[in-house]
């Protein structure tokens, strides 16, 4: 599943820390959002690290579910190029 995660943190030791186990799992694109193409075990297991560090009514995060089409119609304008993370065993 791709997800765009996105995140609105108080704290800057919990940003921080939301960031760097958002990186193992996808790529960042901006601030605070990150673009995954995750399992469902992953996202399982994100969602949980995740919901671990949030403090109730002062953060949030959100979870936007792109569908194969739907991830063909995204448009970028500026920025470095997205990097393909895809492997390809032959």
């Amino acid at each position: 599943m791709y997800v765009v995660i996105c995140y609105d943190v108080s704290d800057d030791k919990r940003r921080t820390k939301i960031h760097n186990i958002l990186k193992s799992y996808g790529q960042w694109m901006q601030y605070s959002i990150f673009e995954c193409n995750l399992t469902e075990t992953q996202y399982a297991k994100l969602r949980g690290r995740l919901a671990k560090l949030l403090k109730g009514q002062e953060d949030n995060i959100r979870f936007y579910f792109l569908c194969q089409c739907c991830q063909g119609k995204v448009e970028r304008i500026g920025g470095p190029e997205v990097r393909d993370d895809t492997i390809f065993f032959v």
